[in-house]
C-alpha cells in the first residue's frame, strides 16, 4: 500500500513539475517582449526614436492587450506607452516583423505596426487623424527582422 501511494505521490509530482516549467517557458510571451535594432531614426506616435535598439513589449494595464511599451535597450528609460489597434497579417514568420511608412526625405519612416515572431495578429500604432491618413498613402514596407545574437534587426 505504501509503494501505491509513493507511486502516486511521484507521478503528481512529476505533472506539476512539467506544468510548472511549461507556463514558465511561455511567460514571456504573454507581454511579447521583443528587442529590436533600428539602423535609422523612426517616428513612433509623438517622437521620433533614434537610431538605437529598443524594447517592445505588451503592457500589463488592467490586461488590456493594446498598449504597447517602448523602452531603452537595458529597459531603464520608458520612452513611450502607446495605444494600438488589432492588424491581422496574412501569414506568421518566426521572426520579429515590423510595417513602416516611407515619408517624405527629411521625415523619418514611421514604424506603422509590430507583430510578434509566430504571430498573425499584431499591433497597429494610432497616430493623429491627419498624420494616419497621410501614413495610408505613404509607401509602406514590411520588414522581417533579422536576428543578430538576441536581438532583431530592422530598418534601412
Amino acid at each position: 500500500m505504501n509503494t501505491r501511494k509513493a507511486i502516486t505521490f511521484m507521478i503528481a509530482f512529476v505533472v506539476a513539475f512539467v506544468l510548472f516549467f511549461e507556463v514558465s517557458a511561455h511567460a514571456d510571451m504573454s507581454d511579447q517582449a521583443t528587442q529590436i535594432t533600428f539602423s535609422q531614426p523612426v517616428q513612433i506616435p509623438g517622437q521620433v526614436l533614434p537610431a538605437g535598439t529598443y524594447w517592445f513589449l505588451l503592457a500589463n494595464i488592467s490586461e488590456q492587450q493594446d498598449v504597447v511599451q517602448i523602452y531603452n535597450s537595458d529597459r531603464s528609460k520608458l520612452y513611450a506607452t502607446l495605444e494600438t489597434a488589432t492588424i491581422e497579417s496574412q501569414e506568421a514568420t518566426g521572426h520579429t516583423v515590423v510595417k513602416l511608412a516611407e515619408q517624405e526625405s527629411s521625415k523619418p519612416d514611421a514604424l506603422v505596426a509590430w507583430f510578434y515572431p509566430g504571430e498573425t495578429t499584431g499591433h497597429e500604432f494610432l497616430y493623429p487623424k491627419d498624420q494616419e491618413k497621410q501614413l495610408s498613402q505613404d509607401s509602406q514596407q514590411t520588414v522581417v527582422a533579422t536576428p543578430s545574437s538576441n536581438n532583431a534587426s530592422a530598418g534601412q
